[in-house]
């Protein structure tokens, strides 16, 4: 079974209630359908170094971020389809590249991949040699059989190379979050020309809709039953527009006429603001260092003009999350954007 492994889109996010949901999807029925994995509880796994540099890069909402987790799409075992996933957004624009294992070689790799950088020479670099290449956004399947030791890529590609400079780049990284969440996941029908004339024809279009969003900093397997901290209200839905281009005409619509604005939610960003933050500087100290963090963003001025967005002027943004503030401004790419431009030889 073949899977995409190469992303590059705008993802849009809306936190709207049950009933606007309902309403979205009886919008939707003419020309979308549930995609591969249709209604799935997916597990996430995020690494994190001791400082949390990267969720606190994430909330300061900057012009590049990055973060690498392990994804499954249900309940895993240790011969488990797992996907470890480097996701890179720059300039709005969202990158991603994963690769297919087994959940024991997706473990093995990544957490013995920090322990062998603290272990072995200054500076060395485990599963750095490029012995192939990418070819295409798909690949033939998941790697089968790996038996790379603890820390080395099972299989020596472009994108394990990438994940490797990562881990290495940012230090002693280990899993530090599980967020899970129920999901609805759709995808366009293949469109007849009656609906391609109203606006159902960009086939890269979807649509997820993400519920009961879990976090907790323990217990970090993705073979482990799903349970944790709530990071959104439960009577609240998250919604994603995926695409490439422009959003369709229909869906515009619809979310014009049901008063739904765009807004800017990262999960572990804000589950770090809730949970982990408050327990590492107390509530004080937390409430000091997000103040300094709008500080920073506001006096930052973007050094180019950001490209025109595809999804209009739905610009309105609001707040449903307990115990968050908004960060105006944006910051500079900053130490995250280096470890990319440094990599890729700028």
């Amino acid at each position: 079974m073949g899977y995409q492994t190469v992303f590059k889109r705008y993802e849009l996010k809306y936190i709207m209630t049950r009933k606007q949901k309902a309403r979205i999807l009886e919008a939707m029925e003419p020309y979308m359908t549930a995609d591969r994995f249709g209604r799935s509880t997916i597990r996430n796994i995020y690494f994190y170094s001791d400082d949390f540099i990267l969720a606190r890069h994430s909330i300061a909402k900057p012009d590049f971020k990055e973060k690498l987790r392990i994804r499954s799409y249900s309940q895993a075992t240790s011969e488990s389809t797992v996907f470890v996933e480097l996701k890179r957004k720059a300039d709005r624009l969202v990158y991603k590249r994963r690769i297919a294992l087994p959940e024991k070689a997706a473990m093995s790799w990544t957490q013995g991949f920090s322990a062998k950088r603290v272990s072995g020479p200054a500076g060395s670099l485990a599963g750095s040699s490029n012995a192939g290449s990418m070819a295409g956004s798909t690949n033939a399947g998941m790697v089968n059989g790996a038996s790379a030791s603890a820390g080395d890529a099972p299989v020596p590609t472009q994108m394990s190379r990438e994940i490797d400079y990562f881990l290495s780049y940012y230090g002693s990284l280990k899993p530090a979050a599980f967020l899970s969440y129920e999901r609805q996941a759709y995808k366009m029908r293949d469109c007849s020309p009656e609906l391609n004339s109203v606006g159902g024809h960009d086939q890269d279009f979807r649509v997820t809709f993400d519920e009961n969003i879990l976090f907790r900093d323990y217990d970090l397997s993705l073979t482990s039953e799903v349970y944790g901290e709530p990071v959104l209200d439960r009577d609240l839905v998250l919604m994603e527009l995926k695409c490439s281009g422009g959003i369709p005409l229909w869906m515009v619509r619809v979310l014009s006429e049901e008063h739904i604005y765009k807004t800017s939610f990262s999960k572990y960003g804000t589950a770090y603001t809730l949970y982990i933050q408050p327990e590492l500087f107390g509530a004080a100290e937390a409430r000091s260092a997000e103040e300094a963090a709008r500080e920073a963003a506001s006096a930052y001025t973007a050094p180019k003009r950001i490209p025109a967005s595809p999804y209009g002027n739905y610009s309105g943004k609001h707040s449903y999350l307990r115990g968050r503030s908004d960060y105006p401004g944006r910051r500079k790419h900053g130490r995250a954007a280096a470890s990319w431009l440094h990599f890729l030889g700028a």
